[in-house]
C-alpha cells in the first residue's frame, strides 16, 4: 500500500515542476535571474563596503584644521622675507571671488564637476585608456570631490584601499554638501606650495593681494601649480610654471571660461610674483636661522614672528651684484659664489649663499670651508704687531726656506728691501712667511682664533698664507674687530621671536651683543693702516670708492681654486668668496678680480643707505705712544721724546705691546723689553737651514 501510493504521489509532481519551469516567459526568467543577481550582488556590496570603512576617518573634524606651526621672517624693517611651515589665511568667500578664479580650478582640474556624483566614470575611463598607452601614469581620474576627500581625511597612500576610501568620501561629501560648498571647502584648503594653503594664502604668499584681486593670468597660474606645486612653482621654476599656466589659459577658453581675447590679453600681461619671494637668496638666510631657533626656543608648537636683523634692500643690492659678476665671468670659470655683509655688533644685514637657491640649498656662506689665501694674513700681522712690529719695520722679500717649504711670491719675483705695511699691499708671501715663523705659528692662531675663526687652524708654516680652511661668516666675523674699534663680535640674525599676539618669547639681551676688546691699541691702529692700503695702493685697488674710507684683504690660493675680498668701513663688513663647488681651478681669478668687483658693488649700493662712519680709532692708546716716524726710522734715529723708548735699527721696539686678553680694554702694560725681530737670513744654498724652533709651549698641536 504504502509503496504503490508513494510511487503514485511522485509520478505527477516532477512533471508538474518541470512543466512550471518551462512554461516560464523569457521576461519571467529575466525578472528570476535579476532578482539573484541583486541579492548576491548587495551582499557583495555589504561586505565590500564592510571591509573597507574599517578605519575611515571621523569625518566630524572636517573644519578641523591639523597643521604644522608657521614661522614668519620678518626683515628688520618689518618687511615679510618669507614664512615656513603652513599657513592659513581667512577663508576666501567663493561669491566675492571673480567668476574666472574657481572656474580656472575646473577647467584645468574636474572639467565635469557639476554633473558627477562625486566620481566621474568617463574621466577614469579616459585615464585608464592614456596610462596603457603610455605605459606608465601620465593621467589622473579624480575628481575635485575626490581631490578634496583625500586632502580632508586621508594619506597621501597610493593603494587600492585608499582609493576605495576616496570614493566613499566623495559620494559621501556629494550627498552632504552642495557643489558651491565643496568647491569652496576645495578652494580654501587645497595645498600651492610654499607653505601656502588655501586660495587667499597662496595670493597673499606669490603675489602680496587678496584673492579677490587675481587677474586672469594669476588665476591660471595658481590653478597649473596644483599638478605639483614644487615642480611648477613660479619662484623656482618660472618657465616650467609659465608654460603650465598657459594650457591652464587653453583650458578656459576651450571651456568657456575666457574668450581668446582675454587669454590673449592675459599672456601679454606678466605676472610678477612677490619681491619677497622672487628674492629667493635670501632662504640662505632663513636655513640658516631655522636651526638657530630651534637651539633658542625648541621645536615651535605655536605660530612665531621671528624679527630678524637682515636688510631686504641691502639684500636685493648683494643679489644683483653676485648674479652681475657671475655671469659676466663665467668664461672664467666663476661658478659659485658666497657673501656676508655684517655690522659692526655683529647683525647679519645680507647673506647669499649661493648662486642659485632653486638649484642648490646648500650654504657656502656658513658651510662651506674654502682655504682663505691671502685673506688670511691680516691675522699674522696681527700677531706681529702684537709682538713689537710697526708697518714700517723693515723686512726683506727674498727667497727664503722653511723646513722643506719654500714660499714663493704672486708675482714671481722679490723686491727686496721694503717695510711690513708695503707688504701687506702687495700681499708679498714671503714676507708673510717669515714673519709667521719669527713670532711663532701658534701666537698666529691665537690671534684668529681670538677674532672669530672657528675651523681648524693647522701650525704647518703654509698656515701664514692662508693653507686654512674657513668659511665666509667667520671671516667676516673676524673682520669685524678691525671694523669697529677692536670688539669682538659674532654673527647672528635673531633680534626678537614673539607670538602674533605679541607675546615674545625670545629677546636678544644688549649684553649677548656686547663683545670683549680682542684688539687693543696701537696694534689695531697699525692693522687698519696697513689694510687701508691694501685698497688705496695695493690689490684691490679695484674695490676702492671715492670719498670713503675702507680697507681689506684680497686672497687667492695658488691654484686659483678659491678668490676673496674681505672688506669694511666704519661699522660695516663684507666677505666676498667666489670658486666651484668641485673645487676645480678657475681661470686666473683673483682676489682683486670677481669679489673686489662684487663687493664694490654691493658696497656702492649699501653705503648711502647705511650712513657708515670712518673706521673708528678704537680704545686709548698707551700712555707716551706716538705714531711711527717714516722718516726718522730710516734715519735710524735713536731719540726717544719720552725718555724709555728703545730704537733699534729705525724700530721703536716698544711701539706695539703683545695683546693680554685678562687686561681690561687700553691698560694692557707695556712690556719689559721687546724681542727684536730677527734679520732674514740669506738663502739656504748659502747657509745650513737652522733647527725649527718649537712653536707652541703649552697649547696642543691643532686648533
Amino acid at each position: 500500500m504504502a509503496g504503490p501510493g508513494f510511487g503514485r504521489g511522485q509520478g505527477p509532481r516532477g512533471p508538474a515542476q518541470g512543466g512550471a519551469a518551462a512554461s516560464r516567459t523569457p521576461l519571467q526568467r529575466a525578472l528570476y535571474w535579476a532578482a539573484v543577481l541583486g541579492v548576491w550582488g548587495l551582499i557583495f556590496l555589504v561586505v565590500f563596503f564592510a571591509v573597507f570603512a574599517r578605519g575611515l576617518p571621523d569625518t566630524s573634524a572636517l573644519y578641523d584644521v591639523d597643521r604644522q606651526p608657521s614661522i614668519t621672517y620678518l626683515d628688520r624693517n618689518g618687511a615679510l622675507i618669507a614664512t615656513r611651515g603652513s599657513q592659513q589665511a581667512p577663508p576666501a568667500d567663493l561669491e566675492a571671488l571673480p567668476d574666472y578664479v574657481p572656474a580656472a580650478f575646473i577647467a584645468i582640474e574636474d572639467r565635469r564637476f557639476y554633473w558627477h556624483p562625486g566620481f566621474d566614470p568617463v574621466g577614469m575611463l579616459r585615464a585608464v585608456q592614456a596610462n596603457m598607452r603610455a605605459g606608465r601614469i601620465v593621467q589622473g581620474g579624480s575628481t575635485l570631490t575626490q581631490q578634496l576627500a583625500k586632502n580632508l581625511f586621508l594619506t597621501p597612500d597610493q593603494n587600492m584601499r585608499r582609493k576605495v576610501q576616496e570614493l566613499m568620501l566623495a559620494v559621501w561629501l556629494e550627498l552632504k554638501f552642495s557643489k558651491e560648498e565643496i568647491l569652496a571647502l576645495y578652494l580654501n584648503r587645497v595645498y600651492f606650495g610654499a607653505g601656502a594653503y588655501g586660495i587667499e594664502a597662496a595670493s597673499q604668499r606669490y603675489f602680496d593681494k587678496s584673492a579677490r584681486e587675481l587677474t586672469v593670468g594669476e588665476a591660471a597660474l595658481l590653478a597649473g601649480l596644483l599638478k605639483a606645486p614644487s615642480r611648477y612653482s613660479p619662484l623656482s621654476e618660472s618657465e616650467r610654471a609659465a608654460t603650465r599656466a598657459t594650457v591652464v589659459l587653453n583650458e578656459m577658453v576651450e571651456a568657456g571660461v575666457i574668450t581668446p581675447e582675454q587669454r590673449a590679453a592675459a599672456v601679454l600681461e606678466p605676472v610678477r610674483v612677490s619681491r619677497t619671494l622672487a628674492t629667493q637668496h635670501a632662504q640662505y638666510f632663513i636655513d640658516w636661522l631655522d636651526q638657530e631657533i630651534r637651539g633658542l626656543v625648541g621645536e615651535p608648537t605655536e605660530d612665531m614672528i621671528v624679527e630678524t636683523t637682515l636688510d631686504l634692500t641691502l639684500q636685493t643690492a648683494a643679489e644683483r651684484n653676485v648674479r652681475r659678476i657671475l655671469d659676466r665671468d663665467a668664461s672664467r670659470g666663476v661658478e659659485q659664489a658666497a657673501l656676508v655683509a655684517l655690522d659692526g655688533d655683529g647683525r647679519v644685514r645680507a647673506m647669499i649663499g649661493g648662486a642659485s637657491y632653486a638649484d642648490s640649498q646648500f650654504n657656502r656662506a656658513v658651510d662651506a670651508r674654502r682655504q682663505a689665501g691671502s685673506a688670511f694674513k691680516p691675522f699674522v700681522y696681527l700677531a706681529a704687531m702684537e709682538a713689537g712690529y710697526t708697518p714700517e719695520t723693515p723686512v726683506v722679500d727674498e727667497p727664503i726656506r722653511i723646513g722643506n717649504w719654500s714660499p714663493r711670491n704672486y708675482s714671481g719675483t722679490f723686491i727686496g728691501e721694503t717695510t711690513i705695511g708695503n707688504a701687506v699691499a702687495q700681499s708679498t708671501n714671503t714676507i708673510a712667511a717669515y714673519v709667521a715663523d719669527q713670532i711663532g705659528r701658534d701666537s698666529v692662531a691665537r690671534a684668529a682664533r681670538r677674532l672669530g675663526i672657528t675651523s681648524r687652524i693647522g701650525l704647518e708654516p703654509a698656515m701664514a698664507l692662508g693653507a686654512v680652511e674657513v668659511s665666509p661668516i667667520d671671516m667676516a666675523t673676524a673682520y669685524a674687530a678691525f671694523a669697529n674699534g677692536g670688539r669682538r663680535v659674532e654673527a647672528y640674525g635673531i633680534s626678537r621671536i614673539r607670538t602674533p599676539q605679541g607675546r615674545v618669547i625670545y629677546q636678544r639681551a644688549a649684553r649677548d651683543a656686547a663683545g670683549g676688546q680682542a684688539i687693543n691699541n696701537p696694534p689695531l691702529y697699525y692693522m687698519n693702516q696697513m689694510l687701508r692700503g691694501v685698497v688705496e695702493r695695493g690689490t684691490a685697488q679695484s674695490a676702492a670708492i671715492s670719498g670713503r674710507d675702507l680697507a681689506g684683504k684680497t686672497g687667492t690660493t695658488s691654484d686659483y681654486k678659491d678668490a676673496w675680498f674681505v672688506g669694511y668701513t666704519g661699522g660695516f663688513v663684507t666677505a666676498v668668496w667666489v670658486g666651484k663647488d668641485d673645487n676645480t681651478a678657475m681661470r686666473g681669478v683673483t682676489g682683486g678680480a670677481a669679489p673686489a668687483a662684487i663687493w664694490r658693488g654691493f658696497m656702492e649700493a649699501a653705503l648711502p643707505r647705511l650712513a657708515v662712519q670712518p673706521i673708528p680709532d678704537g680704545p686709548p692708546m698707551p700712555e707716551g705712544w706716538v705714531a711711527p716716524d717714516p722718516v726718522g726710522d730710516l734715519m735710524n734715529s735713536i731719540e726717544d721724546p719720552f725718555g724709555d723708548s728703545r730704537v733699534i735699527d729705525g724700530v721703536d721696539m716698544d711701539a706695539g705691546q703683545p695683546y693680554d686678553p685678562a687686561a681690561p680694554a687700553g691698560d694692557n702694560p707695556r712690556p719689559a723689553e721687546a724681542a727684536e725681530p730677527r734679520r732674514r737670513e740669506e738663502p739656504p744654498a748659502q747657509n745650513p737651514e737652522p733647527a725649527q724652533p718649537r712653536e707652541r709651549e703649552r697649547d696642543p698641536l691643532f686648533f
